[in-house]
């Protein structure tokens, strides 16, 4: 028996950037305390959620991974609370710049990064203007918990994401998230409709999925504003709703799992046995016909 216990955690943001990264450590002792080895904090997590306004100067955020010091400092409480950390950070690399995940084990040694494949662009939510799209491929880690397959936000609404690290051995599904109201449509509300496409995710592959969001209203530069609407949830191998904030209270959620038995359940259930990669060509086009090899 491999027992772990995850947590998911969620709080607000502001421009005291400093306050941010205390909130955050102080979450990640929460959960630590309370069993939690593997501990999900949410996306952007050192400041606003910027991407809401096309301005330049947030370009300057951007840091490199080496000599970072949002990531050093967490690497040194993961290896002092012994648990694994993924921790979400603008990267600046070379001229281009990503929506990056640094992947810490409990040793606090930096496992490698994935950089966020999908980039949204639509009101409020202007990925494209700062990011470019991940070259990292879809990855998985070996751990001090066991293999963790990390996508970020606007990636879980992609089965192929999930699937891609359920396939390269996941045994935990984590998405750090920054989403809320829709500056666009303020009768919008996606949070019940972002829990399901994600638990989806946990069933179809019949693995633990771990969902961290904000919380809070911020105010954009151009006078508009998004309420993140926090839902934060762990589901089981079946998809089900193990824990789950509510919509705007800081929390700290856990809950435990036994990762050989979870093994066992994915293997014999057939799902991955009876799958069939030579008739999902049409995955591979962006208009559901399979690609032909260009002549020449």
């Amino acid at each position: 028996m491999r027992s772990l216990t995850v947590a998911a955690t969620q709080m607000r943001c502001d421009w005291d950037i400093p306050g941010n990264l205390d909130r955050a450590e102080a979450l990640v002792r929460e959960a630590a305390s309370r069993g939690a080895r593997l501990i999900l904090l949410q996306e952007l997590f050192e400041t606003p959620y910027f991407c809401q306004d096309q301005l330049h100067d947030f370009l300057r955020l951007a840091a490199p991974l080496e000599g970072n010091k949002l990531i050093a400092r967490f690497a040194a409480l993961a290896k002092e609370l012994g648990v694994v950390l993924p921790v979400s950070f603008f990267e600046r690399a070379g001229p281009a710049a990503f929506n990056s995940i640094a992947i810490i084990d409990a040793d606090g040694s930096v496992l490698g990064i994935y950089r966020k494949s999908h980039i949204p662009d639509g009101p409020g939510y202007t990925e494209k203007f700062y990011f470019s799209p991940g070259d990292t491929g879809f990855r998985v880690w070996d751990t001090a918990v066991g293999r963790i397959g990390v996508g970020i936000c606007w990636d879980q609404w992609f089965p192929e994401c999930a699937r891609a690290m359920a396939l390269l051995g996941a045994e935990v599904l984590l998405y750090p998230t920054a989403i809320g109201s829709e500056p666009q449509d303020p009768h919008l509300d996606s949070a019940a409709h972002w829990q399901r496409v994600m638990q989806g995710h946990a069933g179809a592959n019949l693995m633990p999925l771990i969902a961290s969001n904000r919380i809070g209203t911020e105010e954009g530069r151009n006078g508009t504003s998004i309420t993140f609407y926090g839902s934060s949830f762990i589901a089981d191998p079946t998809g089900a709703k193990l824990a789950e904030a509510g919509r705007e209270e800081e929390a700290v959620l856990t809950a435990t799992f036994d990762l050989d038995a979870i093994a066992q359940q994915r293997r014999s259930w057939g799902v991955f046995r009876d799958r069939r990669p030579e008739l999902y060509g049409p995955l591979l086009s962006l208009d559901g016909r399979a690609p032909t090899r260009a002549a020449g």
